[in-house]
């Protein structure tokens, strides 16, 4: 007989409430990356004018294409690309690009990244378009967003200017910097960059307009936007010690709301959450039955080590559980996942660990198989008179 079974297991620590944080943004997501926690979630999934952010897909694409290689048709650092009317027409942030231009992939890069420069996006949207538009690179955006997750965007073009249909949520902006963190490190630190003086045509637009950048708190990436109508807009990133932090804010009504309200959620993220390491792979955490093997149970282990992020306000105990479905059947491998260990952490999403057998377990000879079935059969007397026929057939 199969059975789910839970079994409470004492930890180490008591979880009360963090201070949530009251955004004045329209809609916010604050992802604690180290240990994958959602910390703030405010109208996560709504999918809004996601201004200049929008960018950060058009350079994923760009790194990917980079990764590549020309050869394979994508892109190489050096790579000059021409610079047509459409992308020129660009107003708003540029690199100041005209037809005349030629623009290695390396600097268009930065122009986006830095300059948050609207020709630049587009330059490498028409390079990478399959039909050489960048309408049609805007297409293959959507097609990839929803390939990696991002349910919640749609693409009408590469930079994010006021255009019907181009929308992002802001849980998918925070996936999207999640992948570039994470898929292109090498990429990454272009993000911290303070300026980039492009050839020296464009002085007025040469600063990195992130406002975190330099203030100390480990900021580091990765894009503001800005549109009359999104607001203002950061997609941001911050590293302290061992824990990295990502956070989206859209909506704000200014630029230095945006970044009080940056700082804010940054400070708030390190100070009321903290990183705490409760188990090594390998530990014990309980034991479950197994049916017709060489031994009558199995011990479950910790199948990685278990950190957990935590409020900062948190005490000596914690509430977990164990569940598995069993008794598990002979035979049974070390390493195989058998259950999963439950933890409550207050408002915070709960945890959910993997918990793994300890050790290989054959399956029992020809005298454990007769002792489970005399148990069997003695169960089945000891139901009484109306189990009889079964109990018969079975004996049988």
């Amino acid at each position: 007989m199969i059975r789910l079974f839970a079994a409470a297991v004492a930890l180490v620590l008591t979880l009360q409430p963090a201070a949530a944080f009251d955004t004045r943004a329209t809609a916010a997501y604050v992802l604690d990356q180290t240990t994958g926690t959602v910390l703030l979630a405010k109208n996560a999934d709504e999918p809004l004018p996601p201004a200049s952010m929008s960018k950060l897909m058009t350079l994923y694409m760009a790194f990917e294409a980079v990764e590549r290689g020309k050869q394979n048709g994508g892109l190489d650092l050096v790579e000059e690309l021409p610079v047509s009317e459409h992308a020129m027409s660009y107003g708003g942030s540029t690199m100041f690009l005209d037809t005349t231009d030629r623009v290695s992939v390396e600097d268009l890069i930065r122009g986006v990244i830095v300059l948050s420069g609207n020709d630049a996006s587009a330059v490498i949207a028409e390079a990478l378009s399959p039909d050489g538009t960048e309408y049609g690179f805007a297409r293959l955006m959507t097609q990839r967003a929803q390939q990696m997750g991002m349910t919640n965007s749609t693409f009408a073009n590469s930079n994010g200017w006021p255009q019907a249909g181009h929308l992002m949520s802001v849980r998918d902006l925070g996936l999207l910097a999640n992948r570039i963190i994470s898929d292109y490190p090498q990429f990454y630190p272009l993000f911290a960059e303070r300026e980039f003086a492009f050839d020296g045509r464009a002085p007025q637009n040469k600063t990195n307009r992130n406002p975190l950048l330099g203030l100390g708190i480990g900021a580091d990436g990765l894009k503001t936007g800005h549109t009359n109508e999104a607001g203002y807009g950061l997609v941001g990133s911050a590293k302290q010690g061992n824990r990295r932090v990502i956070f989206v804010l859209s909506g704000l009504d200014s630029a230095a709301a945006r970044a009080q309200e940056a700082e804010s959620v940054v400070n708030w993220a390190f100070r009321q959450f903290t990183q705490r390491n409760l188990g090594e792979a390998g530990t014990q955490i309980a034991e479950a039955p197994v049916a017709l093997g060489t031994t009558q149970s199995v011990g479950l282990e910790l199948k990685d080590d278990l950190s957990m992020l935590v409020p900062v306000t948190g005490g000596d105990e914690i509430e977990a559980e164990v569940i598995y479905t069993g008794p598990f059947q002979a035979p049974i491998s070390k390493g195989d996942e058998l259950g999963e260990l439950v933890i409550d952490r207050g408002e915070l999403p709960a945890m959910r660990v993997p918990l793994v057998a300890s050790a290989s377990i054959s399956p029992g000879g020809f005298m454990v198989k007769m002792t489970a079935a005399a148990m069997h059969l003695m169960n089945r007397l000891n139901a009484g008179p109306q189990a009889a026929p079964e109990v018969e057939a079975e004996a049988s």
